[in-house]
């Protein structure tokens, strides 16, 4: 019986552009790097009092798209917030054709490609659910993790397009591997306590004169205790992690990753204990925030590094590169 081909865009783009593997990882770097970055320019929303500077979504006022010159600097950097959502749409929606149109075609970046637009798109719409109830702490704090899901996949794709399609072979026994599992938990938990203190904290996003904005009704210092816990939790985790992979000479990328992951940690503790007893000045807490992103990364990066991946032909599959549809 004769194969039906269906013809969509990506397979007629697919037919006159087919970008290398070089330029597959490329792209998903570039979305990478955009995921970061829209993360730090939340953060220099809320720290420069700007969670406002439009007062509503998706529009800037009820009655303009964009801010009025009585909105001044905080209308400018709000705004200015959200265009870049368009500029990391363009970097996601590059590296979703590179990997559809390459050849090979890879399924498994094109799917996660695709899980990053629509990562991006709920974000933009819980941004926008965030303006519209006031700066609610918990859809702040709903908002950042759904960011670090965004670097998470754009992470995964980076790393994947490195990697072939076979099956995942370890390279360390599975215990090994489950442990950093418990590591990367234990981070992304340290990153949600960190949304809370910032729930409860210094920063609400709107001029300190401001008293509308609702804060999560818990002590600071007790949540900021509880941020700590699970930095000393991360911290010790990570030095056994360091010892483990000597003792069994785990592979070197997983060995430098994890020896990664502890620098930025103890930077990370430094800067929050100095926030702590300096009452948070702003700067001190974007950074803090950008090296959160980058101790995420790190810290996902260490079970990557701990399994390999050849090509199907490679690993003894047939590869099977010619769809016989071309959904994206």
């Amino acid at each position: 019986m004769d194969v039906v081909l269906k013809t969509t865009p990506f397979s007629l783009l697919a037919e006159r552009w087919q970008p290398s593997a070089a330029m597959v990882r490329r792209a998903a770097f570039a979305a990478l790097v955009m995921s970061v970055v829209i993360v730090v320019t939340g953060g220099a929303v809320r720290l420069t009092a700007s969670g406002l500077g439009c007062t509503t979504w998706p529009r800037c006022t009820d009655e303009s798209l964009t801010p009025t010159a009585e909105m001044g600097f905080h209308g400018i950097v709000e705004f200015t917030n959200r265009m870049l959502t368009y500029v990391l749409s363009a970097a996601v929606g590059w590296a979703i054709l590179a990997a559809r149109c390459a050849r090979p075609w890879r399924r498994s970046l094109t799917k996660l490609g695709w899980a990053q637009f629509w990562l991006v798109m709920s974000n933009a719409v819980l941004g926008g659910i965030t303006v519209l109830t006031g700066l609610n702490p918990y859809t702040v704090a709903l908002h950042m993790i759904a960011a670090m899901a965004l670097v998470w996949v754009a992470l995964l794709m980076w790393e994947r397009s490195k990697e072939g399609d076979g099956p995942p072979k370890l390279a360390v026994a599975r215990p090994i591997q489950q442990l950093s599992y418990v590591l990367v938990t234990v981070v992304g938990l340290l990153v949600a306590a960190g949304t809370l203190v910032t729930g409860a904290g210094h920063h609400p996003g709107t001029p300190k004169d401001n008293k509308i904005v609702p804060r999560i009704p818990i002590d600071y210092d007790r949540l900021a205790q509880f941020h700590a816990d699970f930095a000393f939790v991360s911290v010790g985790l990570t030095i056994a992690m360091i010892f483990v992979f000597a003792a069994i000479k785990a592979p070197q990328a997983a060995k430098s990753r994890t020896k990664e992951l502890l620098a930025v940690l103890l930077v990370q503790g430094v800067l929050g204990f100095i926030q702590y007893f300096t009452d948070a000045p702003e700067l001190m807490v974007g950074l803090h925030m950008f090296l959160a992103t980058l101790t995420w990364i790190a810290a996902l990066r260490i079970p990557l590094a701990l399994r390999t991946r050849e090509d199907e032909a490679a690993a003894g599959q047939p590869a099977d590169r010619t769809p016989q549809t071309a959904a994206a």
